[in-house]
């Protein structure tokens, strides 16, 4: 039987996360809310440690762990953002983090997380040896495993912005987040549903790594296979646990084009003046696509992150 946290878990992990992770602002802009016809309201996990949405459940995670456990450190495989973000919470605990990284992940990522003081392991970029690489890892170390999405106390930890969100500025009536593999989407799903019983959860993903979103219409787990999207945050497969409380909570996931992710993107920057990653852009593009219906609605938006290569903006 899976453990899938409710919303006490979502409390219990932004009391103990609130010292360590900033509380990200909400923004708004007048002239995208004009574009659009709603008043749109951006929660700036951009603006979050290492960047993005992922140190809440890494943080939730790593501090969750008895005084035993931690004293052998966590280990994660992941190419990007929770790397970093699960590299600094094990920092501020004071213990070991061991990454599997893919010798093709980004150059800012390997940097970051080589910044945090983790120890880093390359592996080939296949799933298997990302998998393979860590199992050896932690056979070595004895590490606890902290999974990038498909884990209760990350999921947890991840509803805090949500939660957050709400807490700043009340009732909503759509709340949209970007899914990949799913830590996001289901800690939000959990909180909305709690503290907003009538309000839309919708998620948005690319069109060319929809395994989400046939999930989601098929009620069966279809993995990811070959994804290509300029979105590399969204690349993964939906975690079992992740799936369930979607399939639970969320009332719709929709797809987007590449040219929407940029345009949205694009948008973003020009109009707030903030730097995102694509994947943050994702929502607001199925927005401009009219995937989802916002005329005269308030809605909330969770900007998952703003890690990106500069040498290579896709504008």
């Amino acid at each position: 039987m899976l453990s899938i946290p409710v919303y006490a878990d979502i409390q219990q992990a932004h009391q103990l996360i609130q010292q360590y992770a900033h509380r990200t602002p909400v923004m708004s802009s007048i002239s995208i809310n004009k574009i659009v016809g709603a008043d749109l309201y951006f929660k700036c996990e951009n603006l979050q440690k290492v960047g993005a949405f992922k140190f809440r459940g890494a943080c939730n995670a790593v501090f969750s762990l008895s005084e035993e456990d931690a004293a052998k450190g966590v280990g994660t495989h992941s190419s990007g953002n929770h790397a970093a973000a699960l590299a600094l919470a094990a920092k501020m605990r004071g213990i070991a983090a061991h990454i599997v990284m893919p010798i093709n992940s980004p150059e800012i990522k390997k940097k970051a997380v080589a910044g945090y003081g983790a120890n880093i392991t390359f592996c080939q970029p296949t799933l298997q040896a990302r998998e393979g690489t860590l199992a050896q890892v932690i056979a070595e170390t004895g590490a606890t495993e902290v999974h990038p999405y498909n884990n209760f106390h990350v999921i947890a930890g991840q509803g805090t912005a949500a939660k957050e969100l709400i807490e700043d500025k009340g009732g909503f009536d759509v709340i949209m987040a970007p899914v990949g593999g799913g830590g996001l989407l289901s800690g939000t799903a959990i909180s909305t549903r709690h503290l907003l019983p009538n309000c839309l959860v919708i998620a948005a993903e690319p069109d060319g790594a929809d395994d989400a979103f046939r999930s989601f219409h098929s009620k069966k787990l279809v993995p990811s296979i070959q994804p290509k999207t300029i979105a590399d945050g969204l690349l993964t497969s939906l975690g079992d646990r992740n799936f369930a409380i979607i399939m639970d909570k969320v009332d719709d996931i929709v797809t987007v084009s590449e040219e929407s992710i940029v345009a949205a993107m694009r948008l973003i920057w020009e109009r707030m003046k903030i730097i995102i990653e694509p994947s943050s852009a994702v929502p607001l593009a199925a927005i401009l696509e009219k995937k989802v219906k916002v005329k005269g609605r308030k809605v909330g938006i969770i900007l998952s992150g703003g890690n990106l290569d500069l040498g290579s903006l896709p504008f």
